[in-house]
């Protein structure tokens, strides 16, 4: 069962009280930055689900590569019903917002094979506030608890950051030939988004892991550079 922790929606009572509101945003469209208090009660909120057993963090996008967080191990896995998409613009980190950029998130239907990280119960909180810095910044994304397959066997509860339609950053058009046109020219203050989208299709090719639409755009990237 995969749990949602925001946008009042209804979990079937599994939360045991008040889910996190979805943010509000400007009229004009531009996304407004979440605030630490924000932040907070997105986490406590998701940590209100928490199934038993390790915390586990899907890591598919760049949390591969650049965890940024202190974990235990890093497990092969596999998430059935998501798949991934660059549908959330980047218009700082890597792009702007005269020349955006994509960055990867998750979409119903498919398969996405990635890696899981297996946090420590010690600091688990501080690693935890970490990560909703990241990846919670503008609350793009909504924390999911969803199963997954482990390589070595066996099905456990990992969190996941899927998309969010309807966000000032969800992007509809995530064709090949789009993604690639945007990313090849966008940078920001973390670096090019070409070496991003490269960056993915090599963190999964490192550990004998496949996604077609990845490597798809990172081909695209190189041959519109």
């Amino acid at each position: 069962m995969t749990t949602f922790n925001d946008d009042l929606l209804d979990d079937g009572g599994q939360s045991g009280g008040a889910l996190v509101p979805e943010t509000e945003y400007p009229p004009n469209g531009e996304r407004l930055p979440w605030s630490d208090a924000q932040r907070e009660r997105s986490l406590a909120a998701t940590l209100a689900l928490r199934p038993p057993g390790p915390l586990r963090v899907f890591a598919y996008g760049s949390l591969m590569w650049q965890p940024s967080i202190e974990f235990e191990a890093e497990e092969l896995a596999t998430l059935d019903g998501w798949h991934r998409s660059y549908c959330l613009r980047a218009d700082e980190g890597r792009g702007s917002p005269d020349c955006p950029g994509r960055e990867l998130s998750l979409q119903p239907g498919g398969q996405a094979q990635a890696v899981t990280l297996r946090l420590k119960e010690k600091g688990l909180r501080a690693e935890l506030r970490k990560l909703w810095e990241r990846e919670m910044a503008n609350g793009g994304y909504r924390p999911l608890w969803t199963p997954v397959r482990l390589a070595g066997g066996g099905t456990v509860m990992a969190l996941s950051f899927v998309a969010k339609p309807g966000h000032p950053l969800h992007e509809t058009d995530v064709s090949v030939d789009t993604v690639a046109r945007l990313a090849a020219v966008a940078r920001g203050d973390a670096g090019t988004n070409a070496d991003y989208v490269r960056d993915a299709a090599r963190a999964l090719a490192e550990r004998g892991l496949t996604d077609e639409y990845v490597a798809a755009v990172a081909r695209a990237v190189d041959g519109a550079g």
